[in-house]
């Protein structure tokens, strides 16, 4: 992959990240969403800058920060309400936490992976939209007590999965 495509490619991979920081700090979703475009400008301004052996949120989310206080900077005519400090912790504890769900997030897809078909199969089902557990139970001729203690067993299984793919990667 080259680098533009790299770039790409991390630049949308980070959006929801960077989107839930700036909601933390902005607290109004419509202002949020412009915060967060500004952030993309600058992050597109900035693109041949980035250097690509370092971690992309982390530099996408130093930017996020900038623009949100200058955001806050702009709102001056309300009391100051974030303290720079206080923003400065704010991103880099969404940062911490971003990467923690991205691991989690990425041990679970492979753990999903490794489930038989038809249980991949009846936990995609059930989390579709409007899913039921009584229209699912009646597709599969069981009952819906059934078929719900079987997604219990899924869900603790890929919760064990996930916990030990977690463990295995921390002592790595």
């Amino acid at each position: 992959m080259n680098a533009s495509a790299r770039f790409i490619s991390e630049f949308a991979r980070c959006q929801r990240q960077l989107h839930a920081f700036i909601c933390s700090v902005v607290w109004n979703l419509a202002e949020a969403d412009d915060v967060l475009q500004e952030t993309n400008l600058v992050l597109w301004q900035k693109a041949e800058q980035y250097d690509d052996s370092r971690d992309f949120l982390a530099w996408a989310m130093r930017f996020a920060q900038l623009q949100a206080m200058a955001w806050v900077k702009r709102r001056n005519r309300l009391p100051l309400l974030i303290e720079p400090e206080l923003l400065e912790l704010l991103a880099s504890e969404a940062l911490a936490e971003s990467l923690e769900c991205e691991a989690q997030r990425v041990a679970l897809s492979a753990c999903i992976e490794k489930l038989p078909a038809d249980h991949r199969g009846l936990i995609a089902s059930r989390y579709e939209p409007d899913a039921s557990v009584n229209e699912m139970a009646a597709a599969r001729h069981t009952s819906p007590k059934a078929l719900s203690e079987m997604l219990r067993r899924i869900r603790r299984a890929l919760l064990a999965c996930v916990m030990k793919t977690l463990a295995e990667e921390s002592y790595a």
